[in-house]
This record gives structure tokens, sequence and C-alpha cells, in this order.
């Protein structure tokens, strides 16, 4: 598939990132009442890796990356999720029988005991809950189309314009999905664009060199277009202008921060300023507009796992 030289992701509504296995299963308790799981690492101790989520009015789209191998066990969700695996390898085992992959993608049952064992470096979607009025499996290759509409879905993440954009673009996801599931109909997605290279360009700068201060002269020299056409290229390719891509880019940094924060008290402020945001009220504000939630909400939705009584991982090797 082409693509929008985006990674597929969902870095904006990062949840958790320097996590133990005990956190890992409160946030998979509370996002998808998966009640009663286990986690078993290869490294018990160490970092398991990332979790971001993205909840709308039709459901959870959540992105687990996963750092080390893990088996997490013992997961009953009162209704249907589509798994999907972008890279690496998982395999799901229900009840105790055999081990199925989820490439491209996995429908699991609802009310259903079920096991998911993960490589390390994988990176797989889950989007909850899935109608009841789908039949469990659907035809062959009704899989591929549908893990195709949620890999491009990831693809377009690096571009949401705000938390508002990215709620449309959620909830037109589970209404493809779950269209395409009621007709039974193998209907591929459209192929990404490729983003222009003069594009491309200004778009690693921004992301890559925290301490550049925006200037759009800078921005098109850099890019080999006019300052007038590279503004109408960048909101034609991705819909943001460079200000607004850079904005963003800003703030997702300083959510990346409160995420990782370990510290008792997080000092938003001292973040934000050190992202270039001088005035707290504005940058609160502009942080509610992208995410959908304040500062605050952020360190107080992680703190709230930690209250939750901690799981010991158990020792696991996979096989």
């Amino acid at each position: 598939m082409r693509t929008l030289n985006a990674k597929p992701e969902l870095e904006a509504y990062l949840r958790l990132s320097g996590a133990g296995c005990g956190e890992w299963l409160a946030a998979m308790t509370e996002l998808l009442g998966c009640r009663g799981i286990t986690c078993g690492l290869t490294r018990p101790q160490g970092l398991v890796g990332s979790l971001s989520a993205l909840d709308v009015e039709a459901g959870l789209v959540c992105v687990l990356d996963v750092a080390q191998d893990m088996l997490l066990a013992d997961c009953c969700m009162p209704q249907r999720p589509l798994v999907a695996t972008i890279h690496g390898s998982a395999q799901i085992s229900s009840e105790g029988g055999p081990g199925v992959s989820a490439f491209p993608l996995i429908m699991i049952p609802a009310g259903q005991t079920f096991s998911l064992r993960i490589s390390k470096n994988s990176r797989l979607v889950l989007v909850y809950p899935v109608s009841e009025l789908v039949p469990v499996w659907p035809r062959p290759g009704l899989d591929v189309a549908l893990a195709g509409h949620i890999h491009r879905f990831l693809m377009k993440a690096d571009y949401f314009q705000d938390h508002q954009d990215a709620s449309r673009e959620t909830l037109a996801l589970f209404e493809r999905l779950e269209r395409q599931l009621a007709t039974g109909r193998v209907e591929l997605p459209e192929e990404l664009p490729v983003l222009d290279r003069r594009l491309a360009r200004v778009i690693e700068k921004i992301r890559s060199e925290r301490d550049w201060d925006f200037d759009l002269q800078e921005l098109a020299n850099h890019s080999g277009a006019s300052e007038r056409n590279l503004y109408y290229l960048m909101k034609r390719e991705t819909g943001m202008t460079p200000y607004r891509f850079y904005q963003r880019c800003r703030l997702i940094r300083v959510r990346k921060r409160l995420v990782d924060c370990q510290c008792d008290v997080p000092h938003i402020s001292w973040y934000a300023a050190d992202e270039g945001f001088t005035h707290l009220g504005r940058f609160a504000a502009l942080y509610r507009e992208h995410f959908g939630e304040l500062p605050s909400e952020t360190v107080q939705w992680r703190r709230r796992l930690l209250v939750e009584p901690v799981m010991e991982p158990a020792d696991f090797a996979m096989t």
C-alpha cells in the first residue's frame, strides 16, 4: 500500500509508554473490559511497550506496541473485537484450542476466554466492539480488506487536524468496517497517495529538529518550493498547514513526556515551556483541542492505573 509517509501508529493518543505489566493489565481492563486478564513476559521486570487508545461513541481503537515477547491470557470480552497485526506476529487461542495467527486480522467471539501471544517488537490494533449482527467469521478475503481499512486509518492518523477530526475519522472507520462485515463484500480501501518529496523533507525536519523554531521561509528553502506553494501543497496533501503540523508535533512531544513522567507532581507548565508554549492557558486549550482532554487529565488517567492492585507478571517462553 502506498502511504502518506507516515507511521501506522496512534501517538497522539498515547496512554502508556514506560510502563510495567501491572499498568498494562489495568489499562486493558479499563479500556476493553477484559476482566481476569493475566500477563506473562520473557523479562518480567522489563518494560512492556506502549499503548495508545482513541475512544469515540462507536467504540475504541487501541494500538499495542510490544517491546518483548508477551502472553496475555484469561481474557474474556463482553463484545467482539477485531485484532489486526500491523507488523511482527501474534497468535490467538480460545479456551485451550490451537493458536491462530492474527495476521492480517482475526475476530474474537464475545464472551469467549482467549489468550494472545505476541512476539517482541510487534504492533497490534484492536478495534472494539464489532456488531453482534455480524457472523462469527467473515468470508475468505474479507479479513485482508478489513485490515486494509484499519491500516489506512492509522496511516492518516499522523495528519489528524485535531480531536474533532480524529473522532470523525474513527467513526468513519467503524462505519466502513461494519458495512463490509454486514454485506460480506470484499472492498479494498483506496491507496493513499505518496507524499510529495518536498513535503517529506519538510515533515522530517519538523519532526526531528526539536529545538527548531518555526520559520516558513526556512521551510520553503529546505523543501525547494516557494512559501506559497509549500503552504498550499501541504494543505492539499495532508489537510494541515505547515504551522499546524509543527504545533501538533510539539503538543505530541509534551503528551509523551506527561505519559512517561514518573515524578510525584508532573511539571506540566515546565514541559509546555520547554516545547515553546509560553502561555499555560493557551497551551491547555490547544492540548484539549488536539487530544480531547486537558494535560492534567492525561496525567490522572495513568495515575489511576497505579491505584489498581499490581499483578506480578509470570515468566514464560515463546514457542
